[in-house]
């Protein structure tokens, strides 16, 4: 039926200590859906704003269907999240008080072929953070060849 779409960003690892997570909904056009579901989406450079009291994933590159018309979509341009009013009051409320950031995670579809984008609350990483991260990341790799030689 559909393949599923993972589109993970994993620099928002590397760059920022994640807090919280939450799953949101994307409003898209025709197009936009058809690119998702073919894997041409980008969402390493994108991040998440607040505009009154409404969510939207801003820098998300999707690319334009190729067998698009006229009415082809724009590959970088605001899109709304679809999240509940509950969770978007803590979402303004900690990004006002504590400066704290939304960026997106991974953007993928569920069962029933709808684009999901999950999101964290994140609080970005000194650079000896960023250094420890990438030493834990050596010995984790050094190890798993020692255990892979004796087995």
């Amino acid at each position: 039926m559909l393949k599923s779409v993972n589109i993970l960003n994993k620099r928002a690892r590397f760059d920022y200590e994640i807090i919280d997570t939450y799953t949101a909904g994307i409003v898209l056009a025709g197009t936009e859906i058809k690119s998702i579901r073919l894997g041409k989406a980008n969402i390493t450079e994108s991040f998440c704003e607040f505009s009154g009291m409404e969510l939207f994933a801003i820098n998300t590159y999707i690319e334009e269907y190729s067998f698009g018309n006229q009415f082809n979509h724009k590959s970088r341009s605001e899109r709304k999240l679809l999240l509940n009013k509950k969770e978007l009051k803590t979402l303004h409320k900690n990004v006002q008080a504590k400066g704290l950031t939304i960026v997106p995670l991974k953007l993928f579809t569920n069962e029933k072929g709808l684009a999901k984008l999950q999101i964290g609350l994140c609080r970005g990483k000194k650079n000896y953070d960023k250094r420890e991260s990438l030493k834990e990341q050596d010995t984790k790799r050094d190890l798993d060849r020692i255990k892979k030689a004796f087995n």
